[in-house]
């Protein structure tokens, strides 16, 4: 996970929302951002990693502060460095991209917390949706750019993803966000 230098303490963001300096649109950088992949194969001992290679999203900030966006991932953009795994993990076995091609979160809320903020919202992945809250370190870089950062543990089973020949595969999956948004 990527971590700012600069990063923004909860009080200054909270000042910086409360006076509306942040309000406004904001846009996903595909270019500064990623969205990461990490499971455990062989019965746990081996590391699957992966990175969505496209990846989009927008957030919007009101004037008193409420914050609210989507991140959408192109599924079919699983780079995992094997071909066969991930052709495997793009069939219906695994995300199905031919009827679903994207995974999307779609943040209803950003509280601020002692260790930085707490997204809620939900995540869709195989066209089912459930609720989502991590925590993630937010940062604010000059006037026009905010860094989330974030490790969030999914159970790939709540979605459908439920293959696992000879209970190879772990089920717990860890997600890796560096999300980088852009003043429109």
């Amino acid at each position: 996970m990527q971590t700012p230098s600069g990063q923004t303490t909860a009080p200054r963001l909270q000042a910086l929302l409360e006076a509306g300096t942040l309000a406004g649109q904001w846009v996903l950088d595909p270019g500064k951002s990623s969205i990461r992949l990490k499971s455990k194969s062989m019965w746990g001992l081996a590391p699957v990693n992966g990175v969505f290679r496209e990846v989009r999203g927008d957030g919007a900030v009101s004037q008193d502060g409420k914050i609210s966006g989507t991140i959408t991932v192109d599924a079919a953009s699983i780079d995992t460095k094997s071909k066969k795994r991930d052709t495997h993990l793009r069939s219906a076995d695994f995300f199905d991209t031919a009827n679903n091609p994207d995974i999307t979160f779609t943040a209803d809320g950003i509280a601020l917390s002692d260790q930085g903020v707490t997204v809620t919202g939900a995540l869709t992945v195989r066209g089912r949706t459930r609720p989502l809250s991590f925590d993630a370190v937010a940062s604010v870089q000059g006037d026009d750019e905010i860094w989330l950062d974030a490790q969030t543990h999914i159970n790939r089973a709540d979605f459908g993803l439920d293959w696992n020949s000879m209970g190879m595969a772990a089920m717990s999956n860890t997600l890796t966000i560096h999300a980088v948004f852009t003043r429109q």
